[in-house]
């Protein structure tokens, strides 16, 4: 393998670094490809300082968690992993039984970053006191929640060890901006990262005209430019998905572009900012 290249990074609350381009997991294992060319990509990405992987156990109903248990085999601490409980498991011992099996699917002692996937009706502070045994035992290192708008955020710091959230894992891309309203900088003021998931909204965006005039400008894919739009801002992480060595190369390519102020004003007259709240957008 290659050497490790480094990759702009911003930091969790308490200083931690993490990289802006991280790798999605959702819908691998699901044989859209040779196993083995998925595995591949992941290890790209890594070598690329794409440490960042995020997966679940609900993806590929625990396939997903395998198979990047088999892409970090012997790269570990290399990697910074993540992945998520499903709001049915939620309660204290349920959280702690699916991070067992999570886990025991990815061939590690410890995940980095563990987040409830979404909220349902098991209450947020039997989930959070799971999350604080998990950290004691030396299972997780951080906490964080995904598909949390900012009432449920604030629900969140008002309970007992709530202050420790360390992300919000959203859907968050050009078509999708209602978190710049209220989310993004409620979460920003407080040095919260966000977790952009879908960041190229699966790619039904890549056939726009100004994305497409804008990435020909630069000498790149409307995908890296949609990704480099995403990634330009403080405290937003992206998680994009790979199946294939030659797209993570694409994705990686992103962090070298920079949109000029006329690029990014371009961009918002095809998709504008919000100009009041909306209700957060899951797919």
């Amino acid at each position: 393998m290659l050497a490790v290249t480094t990759v702009r990074t911003t930091t969790l609350s308490n200083g931690e670094p993490i990289p802006v381009l991280g790798q999605g997991t959702w819908g691998m294992a699901e044989r859209k490809h040779p196993r083995k060319v998925e595995i591949q990509a992941l290890r790209t990405g890594i070598d690329l300082g794409m440490t960042l992987i995020d997966t679940a156990e609900m993806y590929a109903n625990g396939g997903a968690e395998k198979l990047v248990g088999e892409a970090i085999s012997g790269h570990r601490d290399q990697v910074f992993l993540v992945s998520k409980v499903l709001p049915h498991n939620a309660t204290r011992s349920g959280t702690m039984n699916a991070c067992e099996r999570s886990l025991r699917r990815l061939k590690t002692d410890r995940l980095d970053l563990y987040l409830l996937h979404w909220r349902e009706r098991v209450p947020l502070d039997e989930t959070i006191s799971a999350f604080q045994a998990l950290l004691h035992d030396g299972k997780i290192r951080y906490w964080g929640v995904s598909n949390f708008d900012v009432s449920d955020m604030k629900e969140v710091v008002s309970l007992s060890g709530g202050e420790a959230v360390a992300t919000d894992q959203v859907l968050y891309n050009l078509s999708r901006r209602g978190i710049e309203y209220d989310l993004l900088p409620w979460c920003q003021k407080r040095h919260i990262p966000i977790m952009a998931y879908s960041p190229i909204e699966q790619g039904r965006m890549l056939d726009d005209t100004t994305l497409r005039k804008i990435a020909k400008h630069h000498g790149a894919t409307p995908a890296q430019v949609a990704l480099a739009w995403v990634i330009r801002q403080d405290k937003v992480v992206a998680i994009p998905r790979a199946g294939v060595p030659e797209h993570v190369l694409q994705n990686r390519g992103a962090l070298d572009l920079h949109l000029t102020n006329e690029d990014l004003a371009d961009l918002d007259r095809v998709f504008p900012p919000p100009s009041e709240p909306r209700s957060l957008e899951m797919i």
